[in-house]
């Protein structure tokens, strides 16, 4: 994809690995919304990465469809278009089974999982006129598990099937993929208020065949190469990219 007058929606591109993939489509010429609901992230962000293109904040909660339909519709205003969205924005309510309200399971389901369908959705038909992509971000805890995360990792598993179904409905016209990121880590990542140096441990990085914790760089750099031309008979496909821990046996 000629990322010349391509213009890209990220979702939770406020902080952490949104932030990285925001930063790198900028710094590949494209143009980029920041659809964020912390207004602090969300134009902190904007300010910081201005110097590279053009970029926008515009405030949206994908849970709400009158937020992403408002979103969408100003991105078209500011851009004449869409050619790229990815779908990044996610929360979490990590908590034992018996204490994880259906309140807490509903959001997290809203955001990660509902909040993509809805952005596909009402991006469809601006990403069918211009050829565009969708990247949806799921995670390797869409396969595996630690305990107390099913909110969590059922609303990754649904953006597991969400990406191949959307690859069939939109296809030949919008590509649609996902990546299931490991171990990343955001700290630095996050907006000055939450900002803080990662302390990872020697055995953190040597745990991962790859040798190292991932860096939001990792997965903007996966964004950037399913998006382009070259790549265009990449549809339907997960990617995990996680140091490759999980395709480590282990032994205790």
């Amino acid at each position: 994809m000629n990322p010349e007058n391509s213009v890209a929606i990220v979702t939770g591109g406020g902080q952490g690995i949104g932030k990285a993939v925001a930063l790198r489509l900028l710094k590949d010429g494209m143009k980029v919304v920041i659809a964020e609901i912390d207004v602090e992230a969300g134009e902190e962000t904007t300010h910081e990465l201005k110097e590279l293109g053009d970029v926008r904040f515009i405030q949206c909660d994908v849970a709400s469809e009158t937020s992403v339909k408002n979103m969408i519709q100003k991105s078209v205003e500011y851009f004449s278009g869409i050619r790229v969205l990815v779908n990044n924005a996610a929360v979490a309510a990590n908590k034992p089974l018996g204490e994880l309200s259906f309140e807490e399971w509903s959001r997290v389901i809203g955001v990660n999982l509902s909040g993509a369908f809805l952005c596909a959705k009402y991006a469809a038909p601006h990403l069918r006129e211009s050829g565009g992509a969708v990247i949806n971000l799921a995670s390797t805890r869409a396969f595996m598990s630690e305990a107390n995360t099913e909110a969590y990792s059922a609303s990754k598993g649904g953006i597991f099937a969400l990406t191949h179904a959307l690859a069939v409905s939109l296809g030949s016209e919008v590509r649609v993929n996902c990546i299931s990121p490991g171990w990343i880590e955001t700290g630095e990542w996050q907006k000055t208020s939450r900002r803080e140096k990662a302390q990872l441990r020697p055995e953190d990085h040597g745990q991962h065949p790859a040798g190292r914790v991932g860096r939001p760089e990792d997965i903007a750099s996966a964004v950037a190469f399913l998006i382009s031309e070259e790549n265009s008979f990449i549809t339907g496909a997960n990617f995990i990219i996680d140091g490759g821990m999980t395709g480590k046996m282990i032994y205790v």
